[in-house]
């Protein structure tokens, strides 16, 4: 058994997956408590932890060092594949103690990562928050997601559901080399595209926004011009943060493909894991009217700047608060959200 993992199953090669490890283990829990209160959001569901999307910068790499596996090749080529979840969320959504509050899928690693082709554990996962009047939302890279529309738009007719697409840059070089197991800024248009004639919303995160390399108001003028044009119903734009274990796999990233670089980011990130105000305070300028131009603003002010924690859920995005009825009959409240 590996060190920090578990209830493993086994670990499993296969030639489909090269380099990669599927690490399979049986949870004992599905429903994670979101902590603080600054999300709009109280609870997550995480099919799988680590990402074979390889995104230099994912917030979510520091997690892998809990399970004694290191935030860089690691996080990349070993992934942990909950296969029970669907069936320990069917009863934890059965207790008398669930509130039927809104969970949120793909805050943490990417439900729609290519594991999810071997071993289709959104659609159970659906079915369980459906069938107990559960509103949820799912944000995603993956156009694995188009697979489960059908299941989306039944389940939207139950539940309030929320879907968003993140999309950094359309640059195809830049986006090769940052996020080489991503599919193409193109096919995650078309997702959006696919999305919204299927007759749900969709929005849209710009994120992140890397300083000096696709933050230029070109770039981010014709990138929400494309986004717009995919039928998206929001889009926010979130500037990049660098947390412990991204920070360090990132910036060798930088200094690999970028060196000059490397000195203006250590002062921009010279505080922590933000960007410098300044900077957030004149991307929020650059950006604002572009979001209004392309039809993609929210319709209340966010809170925050381009780069916080908070504001940053796109239109679309989150479930609308509503009254909807669990498949057993049973009327129950939606949550009562609001966009940040």
């Amino acid at each position: 058994m590996l060190p920090g993992m578990r209830g493993l199953l086994r670990s499993v090669r296969t030639p489909e997956f090269a380099g990669m490890v599927f690490h399979e283990v049986e949870a004992r829990s599905a429903l994670n408590k979101v902590p603080g209160g600054s999300m709009p959001f109280g609870w997550t569901v995480n099919p799988y932890r680590g990402c074979s999307h390889a995104c230099a910068y994912c917030f979510a790499r520091n997690s892998h060092t809990y399970l004694e596996l290191d935030a860089g090749e690691d996080f990349n080529r070993q992934v942990v594949v909950k296969v029970n979840v669907a069936g320990v969320l069917r009863r934890e959504l059965r207790s008398s103690r669930w509130r039927r509050e809104h969970v949120a899928m793909g805050t943490n690693t990417d439900p729609y990562q290519r594991a999810e082709g071997r071993y289709r554990l959104m659609p159970g996962v659906i079915d369980a928050l459906a069938r107990s009047g559960t509103p949820f939302s799912v944000l995603t890279k993956g156009t694995l997601l188009a697979r489960d529309l059908p299941l989306l738009a039944a389940a939207s007719s139950e539940v309030s559901v929320g879907l968003g697409v993140s999309v950094a840059l359309t640059d195809r070089a830049l986006q090769a080399s940052l996020e080489p197991g991503t599919p193409t800024p193109a096919a995650r248009l078309d997702l959006v595209r696919r999305i919204s004639d299927a007759g749900l919303s969709c929005g849209v995160m710009v994120a992140p926004v890397l300083p000096l390399l696709t933050d230029s108001e070109q770039a981010l003028d014709a990138l929400l011009a494309q986004v717009a044009a995919a039928g998206a119903s929001g889009a926010t734009v979130l500037a990049l943060h660098l947390r412990r274990g991204t920070r360090e796999w990132f910036l060798s990233w930088l200094a690999r493909e970028h060196p000059g670089l490397v000195a203006p980011y250590q002062r921009l990130y010279s505080r922590g894991a933000y960007v410098d105000r300044r900077y957030r305070e004149e991307l929020g300028r650059r950006v604002a009217p572009l979001l209004r131009r392309h039809g993609l603003a929210r319709s209340a002010a966010p809170r925050g700047l381009p780069g916080d924690d908070e504001g940053t859920w796109p239109r679309g995005s989150l479930p609308e608060a509503r009254r909807s009825r669990s498949r057993d009959g049973e009327e129950v409240d939606g949550e009562q959200l609001s966009l940040l």
